[in-house]
């Protein structure tokens, strides 16, 4: 893997668990019909940013967007820029892809691949107007924290992908990851937390309640919205 210039090595971590699931007829049909206009692959090689959409805008990039309802509606809701989806679960891609044809939706497309990687590998310096990562698994148990996808690596790569100004906005109902991303995230000079005690902000408007959070909540889970904001910093001048 290719490694930013100034950038530690990143250790083995992949931003995904490979969850099993059978595909509907009309999932496996949007991979036939659809993969042509909204996937995308990268396989190690530079994305070309400016030609995947129809027009050129600011990108924000979601790392593991499951079904993919947020993902829609925030791409149906803000045409004023472009989204990049990354999630390696077939049925939620092929589900993502048939609802955004029926909608007509053209400032969006889908990688099946690690986000890891397309981070390290496919995306230039401030190429990101934003990234999104909602819910990603919180690795609950003590030894499997080193899985856990927030890792200073990762925060220093999206400090080189996202360009100034531009923000991070997380979601996780498990109280101990989120205190944990805010002592990732307060490490790097790079990021600005635009919580005025340094921790959780309101969930933002433009980001939708998902069913799982829903589901969550019923269950008497609270959810924190973590959002930073690109700043300059010696380090990543």
């Amino acid at each position: 893997m290719n490694q930013p210039t100034g950038l530690a090595p990143m250790r083995t971590i992949r931003s995904f668990v490979v969850r099993a699931g059978r595909m509907t007829d009309a999932q496996e049909r949007a991979f036939a019909e659809q993969w042509e206009t909204y996937g995308v692959v990268c396989q190690g090689r530079r994305l070309a940013l400016e030609t995947l959409f129809p027009t050129i805008q600011p990108t924000v990039l979601e790392i593991g967007f499951g079904m993919g309802d947020s993902l829609l509606s925030q791409a149906i809701l803000e045409p004023h820029r472009n989204f990049i989806g990354i999630e390696v679960h077939k049925p939620g891609i092929g589900r993502l892809m048939n609802e955004a044809a029926k909608a007509g939706v053209q400032n969006l497309r889908v990688l099946c691949e690690d986000a890891v990687d397309v981070l390290s590998d496919g995306l230039g310096p401030s190429s990101l107007a934003g990234v999104q990562i909602y819910f990603p698994d919180p690795w609950h148990k003590k030894r499997h924290h080193k899985r856990r996808l927030i890792q200073s690596a990762l925060v220093d790569v999206l400090a080189h992908r996202v360009g100034l100004g531009g923000f991070c906005h997380l979601a996780t109902d498990w109280a101990p990851y989120a205190e944990w991303i805010v002592g990732i995230f307060a490490r790097s000079a790079a990021w600005h937390n635009e919580s005025p005690e340094t921790d959780y902000v309101d969930r933002p408007e433009r980001r939708p309640v998902t069913k799982f959070e829903r589901r969550g909540r019923g269950l008497g889970h609270e959810v924190f919205d973590l959002l930073y904001t690109r700043k300059a910093s010696d380090q990543h001048l």
